[in-house]
């Protein structure tokens, strides 16, 4: 019997890819998302990266940079990070279509990505691993507990092979 699809069943509708609002006409122009390494193969810079140095080398060390990288809300610490360090001043997280779980490749980080020892595996061996009930149902987030869930599964990452399609991002805005 085939396993339930947790996304389907807590009625997921987006995931989420922050950017700063500087990157959008490039985005436009490309007619979608790209990793690192596409992006760096196709000899395109990026005007505003959300990533340092460091964590550009740590993608590459790890094998993630050939990844468009996703979070589950609209919310991620790397995304604080990169606003407090001014790589990003006006971030926008844009809105995702989940159709690109179904993208051959799909994979997933239990936790930030790039960080050693973080277990990255298919996206259909990770519906346990996510933890859909804190990301997704109403809840007592002053619950120290729970609160501490959220931090962590805020980690997580969905990463995309290579390309994310104009057509599957629903909130690029036109200015």
């Amino acid at each position: 019997m085939a396993k339930k699809n947790p996304f389907l069943e807590y009625s997921v509708t987006a995931l989420y890819h922050f950017t700063d609002r500087r990157n959008l006409d490039l985005i436009r122009e490309l007619e979608g998302l790209y990793s690192c390494d596409k992006l760096k193969e196709m000899g395109v810079e990026i005007p505003a990266p959300g990533g340092n140095e460091w964590s550009r080398d740590a993608d590459a060390y790890r094998g993630v940079d050939c990844y468009v990288h996703l979070c589950m809300r609209p919310n991620h610490p790397m995304e604080y990070l990169a606003r407090q360090d001014g790589r990003i001043g006006d971030s926008i997280f844009l809105h995702v279509h989940p159709d690109v779980l179904q993208m051959k490749g799909v994979m997933f980080s239990a936790g930030v990505s790039n960080k050693s020892g973080v277990e990255i595996v298919p996206i259909r061996d990770a519906y346990d691993l996510i933890d859909f009930p804190v990301l997704y149902t109403r809840t007592n987030w002053s619950n120290p507990e729970i609160k501490l869930r959220l931090q962590e599964a805020e980690k997580c990452e969905i990463l995309v092979p290579d390309h994310i399609p104009i057509a599957l991002i629903r909130n690029l805005p036109n200015g």
